[in-house]
């Protein structure tokens, strides 16, 4: 997998739900949304690049693929 940067919310967002598949994501603090972002093994960018905007965005995707597979 390519490595991922702010510029790649949806792929960010899948990245997390394959590895959270059992956890609602509107029950996830930004704080510890950028945390488990940045942590991601595939992560390479600048975390301080991340704005609400762009959590809100992933915890969105995100939360897309969790109801799409429940």
């Amino acid at each position: 997998m390519p490595k991922l940067t702010w510029q790649n919310l949806d792929d960010i967002a899948l990245s997390l739900y394959e590895k959270f598949p059992d956890t609602d994501p509107t029950n996830i603090r930004y704080t510890d949304l950028h945390k488990w972002i940045t942590e991601l093994e595939d992560f390479d960018d600048d975390p301080l690049k991340s704005n609400e905007a762009k959590l809100e965005r992933i915890q969105m995707a995100w939360l897309e693929e969790y109801q799409d597979n429940q």
